[in-house]
């Protein structure tokens, strides 16, 4: 990966041509440019987002390039959303480099040519191309075969948990409005004998009518164990002096029975999903001995692979932890001094599977406990709890990182040595 402005400056030399590309949902825009920065198309020429498009686009592309003597391509553009997919697969089958620019640096930009910030598809396309000459790019990571298959997993799976919190909540909605008693029978909301009986009899008046003998009839009946009648008992003493709404109730025993299929059914998707990166996680090599660190999980190993791609493609894992957003940034000026944070920058959801899988971690395994303790009572410069966690993300990475490259297994012990690192050097 190149790491330095110079080295990316570098790779840009009088035989390449850097056309900067406007990318849209139909129509793209391209202007051609050379490595002083001078430009070689008359006018921005627009292309859809077609084969013929890109065929026609492709053979203005040749013309340029045998009218000026170039043997290199750099195509260059912002990172919108999802329509860039498509001309980077026709691009990469045409050996054609593709980078990408900060769309900020783009926005901040916009003014040094002609003292406006206007946007025009005209416009765009040549700032996106002077910031690539500058070296101001990023080179995009497109996964493929196993990784490819994992992401596309992971993001199903994430968009599962989504829409399984969004209807619990709408769930707890609507229990804290016609039934609000009922989370003081049942503190866990996806208990298997409370959905039974939402699923049934969901508001008060229900249960009164159905009655305590009712309810133990219904898990009686689904063969439920270690529920009874001193639970219905409480249950039906709960809806016996219950203060919720007693209007509307037709709709809302719809609702809740839907979004209770609803949960089912997307329960029973990701548990197949869950399957399924398991399966396809277990293809990497290194990946299994990676769960075999107290307190990681099969899904935070297939997320962590999904989100970072081929890990041998990094040269250090500071690298990964840039891409994370946690390295480290600093705002000082002067005599002023101030706090270090880290910099939120890169993929959001692998910053927030590696804290997430920190407070189990920090729970259940010993060596990372015993970490977060010293990091937080250590008497120079002790850290904050929120920052111990963070940092213990980093050292997860570095973890992750040996494991894989140098093809060894999990040492606690050599974990703990980092604890006496700092009275050695003092």
């Amino acid at each position: 990966m190149n790491s330095t402005q110079n080295r990316k400056i570098s790779q840009i030399t009088e035989d390449t041509l850097i056309f900067g590309i406007d990318i849209a949902s139909e129509l793209q825009y391209a202007r051609a440019f050379d490595w002083r920065g001078m430009e070689l198309s008359k006018k921005a020429v627009s292309f859809h987002n077609t084969l013929e498009g890109f065929e026609g686009f492709a053979g203005w592309l040749k013309g340029l390039q045998d009218r000026y003597s170039k043997e290199k391509v750099l195509a260059v553009c912002e990172p919108t959303g999802h329509y860039w997919f498509c001309l980077a697969q026709f691009l990469q089958g045409r050996d054609i480099k593709l980078v990408m620019v900060n769309p900020y640096h783009v926005k901040r930009s916009k003014e040094l040519d002609d003292n406006t910030p206007s946007k025009t598809d005209s416009k765009d396309p040549k700032t996106i191309a002077k910031l690539a000459i500058e070296g101001r790019y990023m080179e995009p990571y497109i996964p493929e075969g196993i990784y490819a298959e994992l992401r596309t997993l992971y993001n199903m799976y994430l968009s599962v948990n989504k829409e399984i919190s969004s209807k619990r909540n709408r769930v707890a909605r609507w229990l804290k409005i016609y039934f609000p008693e009922y989370d003081k029978v049942y503190g866990n909301a996806g208990c298997k004998s409370g959905i039974l009986i939402l699923q049934t009899t969901p508001l008060p008046q229900d249960i009164l009518k159905l009655g305590i003998d009712g309810i133990v009839e219904i898990w009686r009946s689904a063969k439920l164990r270690g529920v009874g009648v001193k639970r219905a008992t409480s249950l039906y003493n709960a809806a016996k002096c219950s203060i919720g709404l007693q209007t509307g109730g037709n709709a809302v025993r719809m609702e809740i029975r839907h979004l209770l299929d609803d949960l089912a059914r997307k329960e029973e998707e990701k548990g197949s999903i869950e399957a399924a990166m398991d399966e396809t996680s277990r293809q990497i090599p290194g990946a299994g001995t990676l769960c075999d660190i107290k307190g990681v999980g099969r899904v935070t190993v297939a997320g962590f692979f999904a989100e970072v791609g081929d890990i041998r493609r990094f040269e250090s894992p500071r690298q990964i932890q840039k891409l994370a957003g946690l390295a480290l940034r600093e705002s000082s000026s002067g005599k002023h001094k101030g706090e270090t944070k880290i910099s939120h920058r890169g993929r959001k959801n692998l910053r927030t599977l590696l804290f997430r899988n920190m407070l189990p971690l920090v729970a259940k395994n010993k060596e990372f406990a015993e970490l977060h303790r010293y990091y937080t009572t250590r008497q120079k410069n002790p850290l904050k709890k929120k920052q111990s966690l963070v940092a213990l993300c980093c050292k997860l990475i570095r973890v992750f990182y040996a494991i894989v490259m140098k093809k060894s297994r999990y040492d606690g012990l050599r974990l703990m040595s980092d604890i006496h690192r700092p009275e050695m050097v003092a």
